[in-house]
This record gives structure tokens, C-alpha cells and sequence, in this order.
């Protein structure tokens, strides 16, 4: 019988879990010897433990694709998070010259709207066991400030994007300029 493998305690684990992936689809965790699914990685990965998920065969990095098959799952079950039209405007970021700086970007805003959750949390949810009040009653305005401070930084990064793309395209016309001989 396969035994399953719990998942980390705490997000403090250090070690990167390693998963072999068979060729049969099946998970193997080298950690716990025993073979595990999308779901216990899913876990992982809501619990914050590092994880890399390697070809068996050939110790090809497939994390990446992983991941992405487990986004799949949740999206098709469920309430999706992506909308056919950010699904559409990610497409055409492939190839498009914004396409090596959007991915920070994301990852820039994702880890702000993170920070967010996290002091929302931590700000209202002690707060509605002290007074006994509705949830939704006591956080309404602190939401609305947390939108617009998340609102701001978005626009931040936005602009601090644009610069870069500015800056990288002058240094490339300089350079190009330069190339034929010409003074910028």
C-alpha cells in the first residue's frame, strides 16, 4: 500500500523538497519515500515550503509546468481567478516587447496584494473578536484604504516599468547610432 505524505509543518523548512516525476504522471517526495499528488503539492506551495519538482528521468526542471497544471486544476473547478480577457491579455504578452519585464511585474503586484491580505488580517481580525461587530461593518473603510494604498503601489511599479523600458530604449538607439558611426 502507498502511503501519502503529510505536508511541512511551517513554511520555516529550509531544505527544498525535492519530487521526482515518473513518466507514468505519478509524484514520487524523496523526503517521505512515498508517492504524492497535485493536491499535497498544492498544499506546499499555500504553506510556503520550497519545493522543486525534477524529471526522473532525466532531472529536467518541471516546477514551472507543475505549478501551472495545479493553476489549471483550480481554474476549472470552481470559482476561476482569471478572466477570459486577462487570460487573452497575458497571450499577448508573449513576444511582445514588454514580455521580460511583465513578469516582474506580476510577481511585483502579487507580492504587494499579498502584503495586503496580511495586514488586513492581521489589522481586522483581532479587532472583530475584541468588539464583537460584524466583520464586514468594521472593515469596510480599512479595505477601501488598503485598495487605494495597493492602487498607488501598482501605479509605482507601473511607472517604474516605464522608466526602465525608456531608459533600455535609449541605450539601445545610442548603441545602434553608434554602431553607424552617428553621435546621439
Amino acid at each position: 500500500m502507498v502511503k501519502k505524505s503529510a505536508p511541512p509543518k511551517s513554511a520555516d523548512t529550509i531544505t527544498r523538497r525535492v519530487i521526482k516525476k515518473y513518466p507514468n504522471r505519478r509524484l514520487y517526495d524523496s523526503a517521505t519515500s512515498s508517492y504524492i499528488t497535485l493536491a499535497d503539492i498544492k498544499q506546499w506551495v499555500i504553506d510556503g515550503a520550497p519545493l522543486q519538482v525534477l524529471d526522473a528521468k532525466n532531472n529536467q526542471d518541471l516546477t514551472r509546468s507543475i505549478l501551472l497544471q495545479i493553476i489549471l486544476e483550480e481554474e476549472a473547478c470552481g470559482t476561476p481567478l482569471f478572466s477570459e480577457k486577462a487570460l487573452a491579455d497575458m497571450i499577448r504578452f508573449y513576444g511582445h516587447t514588454m514580455q521580460t519585464h511583465m513578469g516582474t511585474f506580476i510577481e511585483k503586484n502579487m507580492g504587494m496584494l499579498y502584503d495586503m491580505m496580511g495586514q488586513y488580517n492581521a489589522h481586522l481580525l483581532p479587532s472583530k473578536a475584541q468588539t464583537g461587530q460584524p466583520f464586514a461593518a468594521q472593515g469596510t473603510t480599512a479595505m477601501q484604504h488598503m485598495i487605494s494604498s495597493y492602487v498607488e503601489q501598482s501605479q509605482m511599479a507601473m511607472t517604474q516599468m516605464q522608466n526602465h523600458m525608456q531608459d533600455h530604449m535609449r541605450r539601445h538607439t545610442e548603441q545602434m547610432l553608434a554602431a553607424m558611426g552617428l553621435k546621439t
